[in-house]
């Protein structure tokens, strides 16, 4: 067979994967990419997309219910999952196919299968030859079990099956409350599912503000959703249809539970160990410019570890396709990677924790609930906080942490001031719109030097 040649080879056609591919093939290398499954990877697939749309739907069903608070008499709502769900995997179908356009627009040689190193510069696939200069991990993470509980697609589901149920739970559990986990909660939540949240940590979303975590608990909480914190699960067997699971020494009855307990580096099979790529925790350990320990490899997004996100993988697929290609691109810096909750109330945040930013030298924290907010009272959605965090002497913006309606979309204007190294003068003298949800960004900026003004 013909042995094909590249200046980049990418294995991996998420997010991280397709970004570098394009970015190398803008700056005039030949590139070819490597896809075991679809393109779009997890993130588009399975992911960050699919869910979306599902929450969207969940949105709009709370969203009737409440109807009546606004003077419109809608009555029960009523739902299709079977069309719901057909409608997510849809949508993930037509972005998969727009990536596998813009790869033929840009010129980049696309091919499947599993892909494995034979050395620094030869790939194999089946019999397949491919000869690089430069090789891109991109092979993303996968799903952990927990060691005594196996995800097995009938009534304890991963992601996959979560997402693409065949019937709602009337009870459910979910083991892990990370930002997967307290997503598909509120997901369930909306459709009905008496819905058992646990989690080893002291909080759920544990990579969160704590303050910002208990808020999240306690709006959960108010919509019925049961949530255990500093919980384990000891056991989990199947009973006629059934799950009967032991938590905390008690037995509870569920029909179905989701595992999401984190993920771990999908690395297995590609031949690292045999090179000498390094290791660290499980993830590929790289520098800051997505260089691993062997010349000529690089690896982004996932495979590297926290924090595991899509946006985190684009931009560190375009740092390393400037490397290859001679540029002098800037690091990443993680502080400033925004991290999005899909979950009602939403989450979102950016920076340092106040802890952790206390523990750095003095700071000046600002704080301002949703209820003070002019938008949301008049869209009757206040269950939220908008919190800042300053340094004391230089007026960095440190953190930002939020709770509440639209908060998703609202975090990249803290992520822009990071970006500029906006100080709090910056952020007060900007002239926020009238009425907005953003509005609440400026006084709790407002707030950290003492000069709210709405509350």
């Amino acid at each position: 067979m013909e042995e094909l040649n590249f200046d980049v080879l990418i294995i991996g056609g998420g997010p991280g994967g397709y970004t570098s591919a394009i970015r190398a093939a803008q700056l005039g290398l030949k590139v070819g990419l490597i896809e075991r499954e679809e393109l779009g990877g997890v993130c588009l697939n399975w992911g960050c997309i699919p869910t979306k749309s599902l929450l969207h739907a969940a949105d709009v069903i709370r969203e009737a219910e409440s109807a009546a608070s606004l003077g419109i008499e809608l009555g029960k709502p009523k739902f299709n999952l079977k069309k719901m769900v057909k409608r997510s995997r849809d949508v993930a179908g037509q972005l998969s196919g727009g990536i596998s356009h813009l790869m033929k627009k840009n010129k980049i040689d696309v091919f499947f299968g599993d892909a494995r190193l034979k050395d620094k510069n030869t790939v194999l696939v089946g019999q397949q030859i491919f000869n690089c200069k430069n090789i891109v991990l991109a092979t993303g993470a996968i799903a952990k079990n927990l060691p005594h509980i196996q995800a097995d697609g009938d009534l304890i589901w991963e992601a996959r099956a979560a997402m693409t149920p065949s019937f709602i739970p009337k009870n459910l559990l979910i083991i892990g409350a990370g930002a997967i986990g307290v997503e598909f909660a509120s997901f369930y939540r909306s459709m009905g599912s008496d819905v058992t949240l646990i989690e080893m940590m002291k909080q759920i979303l544990p990579a969160e503000d704590p303050e910002i975590a208990e808020m999240a608990k306690s709006s959960f909480t108010e919509q019925g959703i049961k949530v255990l914190t500093e919980t384990g699960i000891e056991s989990l067997q199947k009973k006629k249809n059934k799950l009967v699971a032991s938590i905390n020494g008690s037995n509870a009855t569920f029909d179905a539970a989701i595992l999401s307990v984190g993920v771990e580096a999908n690395i297995e099979g590609l031949g690292l160990d045999q090179l000498g790529v390094e290791l660290q925790r499980g993830f590929v350990s790289v520098d800051e410019y997505q260089q691993t320990s062997v010349d000529g490899i690089f690896a982004i997004g996932d495979v590297c570890g926290a924090p595991c996100l899509a946006h985190k993988a684009s931009h560190e697929g375009t740092i390393c396709a400037e490397v290859i290609a001679g540029e002098m691109p800037l690091p990443l810096k993680k502080e400033r990677i925004p991290g999005c909750t899909y979950s009602y109330p939403q989450v979102a945040s950016i920076g340092l924790t106040e802890r952790v930013a206390s523990e750095q030298g003095p700071i000046k924290v600002g704080r301002f609930p949703l209820l003070a907010n002019g938008k949301a009272v008049a869209i009757n959605d206040t269950d939220g906080m908008i919190k800042t965090i300053f340094d004391e002497g230089t007026g960095e913006l440190l953190g930002a942490h939020m709770i509440g309606p639209g908060v998703t979309e609202m975090i990249q204007g803290f992520a822009v001031a990071m970006s500029l190294e906006t100080t709090e003068a910056d952020l007060m003298a900007t002239v926020f719109p009238h009425p907005t949800l953003s509005e609440a960004m400026h006084e709790s900026v407002l707030s950290a030097f003492g000069r709210t003004i709405n509350f």
